[in-house]
């Protein structure tokens, strides 16, 4: 059992609260990475969305939960009543709760890890919980209301969830969330760049030269065969199961800092 905490709720202190919070409910070991929230800093959601697939990778689908959080309530986020819902789906034994809006779940959609992700509605959920009696009524409005919903709501969720208990949901089709677009998802500590495209999108073979926004870009199938201070495009090491991720990358230099790459850049 583990729990996996992949959010743009990560100071110290909302990192620090979540990891205890989910400690005490399901006596689990706790990992967690932090998310851009600035859109001129990156793209958190495809942040969110890349590192969803590598931690299901890393887990092989064993019992446990992935928690991915990204809710703006600026801009497209003042649609929703307070911040965009949260949904549920099984990838094997590995529960996923996510935020459903923006390109969080895009890369879910892409690999078609699941059809259908169950909608909750926090009112819903927690009224629910309440009539059962796994809910205190004096802590509703905390709940509903709060802006920090990944710490008062989603926690509960989880143990509910792993319990058994059946919460209200709405159906919702996977097609509902929008295409990834053919852009960078990470920067790792070497300035290695990984974008949402597999392999078999761009006709990759070991030789080819790509037109990209960075220029015409040989494909190389190792990070070792790539010349110093060329830059390539490699099969990386990101990804689910044999499906690897197409990555941009400089031999001993930083493509991040080269093309001045970051989260939610395009590759074309």
């Amino acid at each position: 059992m583990f729990v996996s905490i992949i959010t743009d709720c990560c100071d110290d202190n909302a990192l620090n609260r979540q990891a205890v919070r989910y400690m005490s409910y399901l006596h689990a070991p706790i990992s967690k990475i932090g998310l851009t929230f600035f859109s001129s800093e990156g793209n958190g959601e495809l942040e969110g969305a890349g590192n969803l697939i590598d931690t299901l990778d890393a887990t092989e689908g064993k019992k446990g939960l992935v928690v991915v959080n990204t809710a703006h309530r600026d801009g497209k986020g003042k649609k929703w009543p307070n911040g965009t819902p949260f949904g549920y789906f099984h990838y094997k034994e590995t529960l996923v709760i996510a935020t459903i809006d923006g390109y969080c779940l895009s890369l879910v959609k892409k690999l078609n890890l699941t059809k259908k992700i169950n909608l909750l509605d926090v009112p819903t959920v927690i009224d629910s919980m309440i009539k059962q009696e796994n809910h205190s009524k004096e802590y509703r409005k905390l709940v509903v209301d709060s802006q920090f919903r990944s710490y008062e709501f989603v926690p509960r969720v989880a143990k509910w969830l792993m319990n058994g208990i059946v919460l209200p949901h709405k159906k919702y089709s996977i097609d509902k969330v929008p295409d990834a677009p053919q852009a960078i998802w990470w920067v790792d500590n070497f300035g290695n760049t990984v974008t949402t495209v597999m392999p078999e999108d761009i006709n990759f073979k070991p030789g080819k030269k790509i037109k990209t926004k960075y220029g015409e870009l040989p494909c190389y199938d190792r990070l070792k065969d790539v010349p110093n201070d060329e830059p390539a495009l490699i099969i990386g090491s990101w990804g689910i199961d044999n499906r690897r991720w197409v990555s941009l990358v400089i031999q001993g230099k930083s493509a991040a800092k080269e093309f001045g790459i970051t989260s939610g850049s395009p590759l074309f």
